[in-house]
């Protein structure tokens, strides 16, 4: 997966809020439609985009599925980040002639 999949999927508000909440525990959708406020048909949406993206996935248990985060996709693209934080840093004064 790409940094470019990470960040479109992380640009949508709810879905941001959803990694965060997975970020601590496993949740099935009654507890992230609970926890969000928003409707359950706006977070089975969600949290299908975030699994066909790689960023989640599920365990069935009983008549429930519950979502787990995968940190990998989200690791990628912090050290994507920090790659060129850490060029801006080195580079502040450099440019390059007209």
């Amino acid at each position: 997966m790409t940094s470019d999949v990470v960040l479109r999927v992380l640009s949508d508000p709810l879905r941001r809020r959803i990694v965060a909440l997975l970020a601590r525990e496993q949740l099935c959708n009654c507890h992230l439609t609970e926890a969000t406020g928003a409707g359950q048909t706006t977070v089975s949406n969600a949290l299908r985009v975030l699994r066909e993206a790689g960023m989640v996935e599920t365990e069935p248990c009983g008549r429930f599925t519950y979502y787990r985060l995968l940190p990998e996709p989200l690791a990628g693209l912090a050290d994507e980040l920090s790659a060129l934080a850490r060029s801006a840093r080195e580079s502040p004064d450099h440019k390059r002639p007209c």
